[in-house]
């Protein structure tokens, strides 16, 4: 596994750690190598006292063993190179000597506008080849023309079964069980649908601004960063319909058709259903946090939005009529990832009180699937109260360790199996949704709205579901 990138933040804090957990398991071929790539002058020790210095701090408490990371070390080496230098590809093929032929993994953890052009230099110094796999992180272009355009430069060196576009929040354990729950479940299929569900939330928050990532936030956007991916991900696996077999392209097979099936959103209808934010300074966790137009990177007038809530309808016999709601930002009250299938009421309330049933499918901070109900509060008389039925996933193998997503879909990445990987017609479904959203945000010159640090978002947020008599769960 040829890792381009190898100094920078996602190879240390997230890929390495990995790799280094499924050593430890047992999970990775004897003879299996890791080169970093990167335009950092080191040495292999360099390296390899850089990667232990992360990993240390990255794991949790007593999950770094120094003889575990002895042994992982033996699998690493290091090769200095600019990936932007078609002449450095020749080096590297002449570094990896009579190993050309043998099974081979590229990760791209470096900034998206090079894809196209490690993908050619590999192919003209002859480092590809059907024994080859490239993994390739988000975002894949930032519009559908620029999407198609690096799609259209990786399917000319690799075919399509050999590419990885990862997503992360796919590699979560809740995301997987919510296929699980689903699909495994006589009890939900026959109420998974308009005639029982009312409307349907999913919410990714984070306390963090944008932190060191200013520069390329300024391009991208909370829509494109976060909403075009993890969030229509989510939605998917949501609404899909059960795929004939659980294979990699039966399931991608679903998950393009509900792409598909999203309700244009543009003209008068984005002011009317989508909402645009930008954090402003308050307090965060109690500590006070500047606007986001004074971090590091960001211009003083910018008009990125931090934040985004979009009413997204499937028109499609199971879900027409349902609303979904899609929202994300930065700087926000708490952390959170949830998604809530909030039911209809009962045909008719026998009761007093009551409240209609909700699932809630929580992937961070802590995964954990609940069930709400109605039951009846002790004493005289039938006054309900709700009652949760709750599965915390941590606690139904306490002594298990739970698996970092970038384990799972790197070891998915080395068996080759694409289940949880973005195929390119999903990447280019997602963006034809996206981007007349995003142009009439320009045509209608809609600003951002202000929203305090720490607080849930824009007022207009809210008034997104209020003026249909409902709310966001927070």
């Amino acid at each position: 596994m040829l890792v381009f990138g190898a100094s920078g933040d996602l190879a240390l804090h997230k890929l390495l750690p990995a790799l280094y957990h499924l050593h430890r398991d047992g999970r990775l071929d004897a003879d299996m190598r890791i080169l970093g790539v990167a335009r950092k002058p080191l040495g292999r020790e360099q390296f390899c006292s850089l990667a232990e210095r992360h990993c240390r701090v990255q794991l949790a408490a007593g999950d770094f063993d120094t003889s575990v990371w002895k042994t992982f070390a033996a699998r690493l080496d290091y090769f200095a190179m600019d990936a932007a230098q078609s002449a450095d590809f020749g080096r590297l093929g002449r570094k990896l000597g009579s190993s050309c032929q043998r099974g081979r993994i590229y990760y791209l953890a470096t900034a998206p506008d090079l894809v196209a052009d490690i993908s050619a230099n590999l192919a003209i110094a002859g480092l590809t080849g059907s024994h080859t796999r490239i993994v390739v992180e988000k975002p894949i272009g930032h519009s559908l023309e620029s999407a198609r355009a690096v799609n259209d430069a990786l399917g000319q060196v690799f075919s399509e079964n050999q590419v990885f576009r990862i997503d992360h929040y796919l590699g979560k354990e809740t995301v997987q069980n919510l296929m699980a729950l689903r699909f495994a479940n006589a009890l939900f299929e026959p109420v998974w649908r308009a005639g029982h569900i009312d409307h349907v939330q999913i919410s990714v928050n984070e306390t963090l601004g944008v932190e060191n990532r200013g520069a390329y936030y300024e391009q991208s956007g909370a829509m494109r960063d976060m909403l075009q991916n993890h969030l229509l991900q989510l939605l998917c696996l949501v609404a899909m319909e059960a795929p004939v077999r659980f294979d990699a392209e039966a399931v991608r097979n679903e998950k393009v058709k509900i792409l598909q099936a999203l309700k244009p959103i543009s003209g008068l209808d984005v002011q009317d259903k989508t909402v645009r934010g930008q954090y402003g300074a308050g307090q965060v966790g109690g500590e006070a946090v500047s606007a986001y137009y004074f971090e590091k990177n960001v211009d003083n007038d910018s008009d990125t939005e931090t934040f985004v809530a979009v009413q997204a309808e499937i028109d499609n016999w199971r879900w027409a009529g349902v609303p979904f709601y899609l929202r994300t930002g930065k700087r926000m009250a708490r952390k959170s990832s949830e998604i809530v299938i909030q039911f209809k009421p009962v045909p008719h309330r026998l009761f007093e009180a009551g409240e209609a049933n909700r699932l809630i499918i929580r992937l961070q901070p802590e995964e954990r699937i609940s069930l709400q109900l109605m039951g009846k509060s002790p004493g005289k008389g039938m006054r309900l109260r709700p009652l949760e039925l709750d599965l915390n996933m941590a606690q139904i193998e306490p002594q298990s360790r739970r698996w970092d997503a970038y384990e799972r879909l790197l070891l998915d990445v080395i068996e080759g199996d694409s289940t949880l990987f973005m195929r390119r017609d999903e990447v280019e479904a997602a963006w034809s949704w996206i981007d007349p959203i995003i142009h009439g945000w320009q045509e209608a010159y809609q600003s951002p709205r202000p929203y305090p640090a720490g607080s849930d978002g824009p007022e207009q947020a809210h008034s997104l579901l209020e003026l249909h008599g409902r709310e966001w769960l927070d």
